[in-house]
């Protein structure tokens, strides 16, 4: 049996950096709250290879002392408390002295560092003093992090790519630079600036500089306090919303934490203001009296206890609500530049009303591939928006027939396009049911018969199954065929986002979306596949980079196929929505053509059958056979 040991003191240091020293954003973040403790005006921070080269973080703050400096890298030295009260009233972002030996247990660290008189200078290699000597008399420190994680090679190998890396690190900054408005941040990655802040206390002004000044824009402020507890902070309008939480922040007396109540609670303040699965940017700075907070627990100190929980809840969610009401607007669109030299379009093609029959309206040619040539319907009609292609000139043709008597036709007939090839040449072998179409309940389900009984469609569902095989095939080859936009689409976003984005490109190219870089963390869209919709263009690309933000490691296969889906589901008929007969015909009769006509792409059915027997027993004109004895 083993024996029980005292373990050294490096080997100590270097699990304890297991816990405080995850990744380069684990060191940044516990040097900069060092540096604002220290009372620093202004913090530099520049890294090299996602931090895992260099991490170098330079302040103006007080400095630590000749004589204290060996010990700051002893565990659990600390100036920031001294006695067991004190930890239950901690003002200061570090107090547990774990950061400093952690992080130099795992690196070659260098640290200088000077009150204003005569400055001290320490080399460490692998949590061993190498060298000491006296450093220029400027006052503050500098802390160079070199080959982090060099002796620990299993650490190294489960970081992920260096722009998710450096995308942390730029969070990192970002959010302090919220919580310190009147500290001057700069961050620097390999020689290219990130960010820099003025340090003059607004806000507002850091805000600009993270999401950019047309972000900036849809930020309202916010306000709530009582005799314990003040809220401030900004929130987006609901127009300008995220796919992930990650862009609420909440700030409590000066640091950044997580916790899922009161994040819930901004949530809750906007109602039903709010798309299901979209979040809103935030910034909550919440004062309370560090005594009813405990911090003391998890070595990161983003997790924390708050006494009050749930009054904090409610003060988050009246400050947003009182915030965000107001406010509430219809969304404005992005002031037009000049169009004096926009690509000229050709005008749709309209036939003739004198040579249709009498009782056609006249029809437009789709310049859609995905449109439907239907005919002008009367306000307050949905429109029909199936995919396929059907030539004007043919449509022309059927109508102009001898006499002018025609046969009825759907708005839609199912069409092969020799061209494009959406589907395949034969109808797939799928056994559905021939259906007669009788009318449509509450705008939302086609009601239809066989022999067999009555069939309920969900409208919805069926054109979602319908598009979604246009579109898997479609996405699927990237064609050369572009829709040039008369006016680019510009997408601005921070820069941890613009880090992220950039590594992805290769996978929005695979689906014929090419973005090029346009200034400072922004993007511009000159050209789009065929197959986005007219009007949603940018709500498209915006929700496709989404996935790429929250789901960093996404498939082309996967991508696509959530593309597929996404499409389908915009492009489909809603509940509510009444189609004429012709509509109604056409989109039944494209079920067939389906591989799966069954299931929507999400999985809900498509239609429920009722049984002519089951009627029939509703109505009693079938019954149970009973046994006739007599008892």
């Amino acid at each position: 049996m083993a024996k029980i040991h005292e373990l050294p003191v490096l080997l100590a240091d270097q699990i304890a950096a297991g816990e405080v020293v995850e990744r380069p954003a684990s060191v940044v973040k516990e040097l900069v709250e060092n540096a604002v403790d220290a009372n620093s005006t202004e913090i530099n921070v520049n890294v090299e290879s996602a931090g895992l080269k260099v991490i170098q973080v330079i302040d103006n703050g007080d400095g630590i002392a000749g004589d204290e400096v060996q010990t700051a890298f002893l565990r659990h030295a600390t100036s920031k408390i001294a006695e067991q009260r004190d930890l239950f009233r901690v003002k200061t972002l570090g107090f547990r002295g774990e950061a400093l030996p952690s992080i130099n247990s795992v690196s070659d660290l260098t640290i200088e560092t000077s009150t204003g008189d005569v400055g001290t200078q320490l080399q460490f290699k692998g949590g061993k003093l190498v060298s000491q000597g006296i450093a220029a008399p400027r006052k503050g420190t500098t802390v160079t992090v070199n080959q982090l994680f060099y002796n620990t090679p299993a650490r190294l190998k489960y970081l992920k790519s260096p722009g998710t890396e450096l995308s942390q690190i730029t969070d990192v900054i970002n959010r302090l630079a919220i919580s310190y408005p009147q500290i001057s941040f700069s961050f620097t990655s390999d020689g290219r600036e990130l960010l820099r802040t003025a340090g003059r206390g607004q806000v507002d002004a850091v805000l600009g500089a993270i999401y950019g000044q047309k972000n900036l824009n849809k930020l309202v402020p916010i306000t709530k306090e009582n005799l314990e507890i003040q809220v401030t902070g900004y929130t987006s309008l609901p127009e300008l919303t995220r796919a992930s939480r990650k862009y609420m922040s909440l700030i409590l007396n000066g640091r950044y934490i997580r916790n899922y109540q009161l994040s819930r609670a901004i949530v809750d303040g906007y109602g039903s203001k709010l798309m299901v699965g979209r979040y809103p940017i935030s910034v909550i700075n919440i004062t309370v009296d560090p005594a009813l907070v405990d911090v003391n627990v998890h070595p990161t100190k983003q997790e924390v206890r708050i006494s009050n929980e749930q009054e904090i809840m409610t003060l988050i969610s009246q400050a947003v609500d009182a915030a965000v009401s107001p406010q509430v607007r219809i969304p404005q669109a992005d002031p037009v530049p000049n169009l004096s030299q926009a690509i000229s379009r050709p005008k749709p093609i309209v036939a003739e009303s004198s040579k249709l029959p009498a009782n056609t309206a006249p029809m437009l040619k789709a310049t859609d591939p995905t449109a439907v040539v239907e005919p002008i319907i009367i306000t307050n009609k949905a429109e029909l928006d199936l995919p396929t292609i059907q030539r004007f000139d043919e449509q022309v043709a059927k109508m102009t027939a001898s006499n002018n008597e025609v046969e009825e036709q759907p708005v839609a007939p199912i069409s092969k396009p020799e061209d494009l090839e959406l589907f395949s040449e034969e109808t797939k072998d799928t056994k559905f049911p021939e259906l007669r179409y009788i009318g449509q309940l509450h705008g939302t389900y086609l009601l239809t018969e066989n022999q067999n009984g009555l069939y309920l469609v969900d409208q919805h569902a069926a054109q979602e199954r319908v598009n979604y095989e246009y579109y898997r095939k479609a996405i699927g080859e990237v064609s050369d065929d572009q829709q040039r936009l008369m006016v680019p689409i510009v997408l601005d976003y921070s820069t941890s986002d613009f880090l992220l984005i950039s590594e992805r490109l290769d996978l929005l190219a695979n689906l014929g979306i090419y973005l090029e870089e346009f200034g400072q963390n922004s993007f511009i869209l000159r050209e789009h596949p065929t197959w986005f919709k007219a009007g949603q263009e940018e709500d498209t690309v915006r929700e496709m980079i989404d996935w790429i933000l929250t789901d960093h490691h996404i498939s082309v296969a996967a991508y696509r196929e959530k593309t597929a889906i996404m499409m389908s589901c915009k492009r489909a008929i809603k509940a509510n929505h009444h189609l004429d007969d012709q509509q109604a015909k056409a989109l039944l009769e494209r079920l067939p053509e389906c591989e799966n006509p069954y299931n929507c792409p999400h999985g809900r059915p498509v239609l429920v059958e009722i049984t002519t027997t089951e009627i029939e027993k509703m109505f009693k004109r079938i019954q149970d056979s009973h046994d006739s004895k007599e008892f």
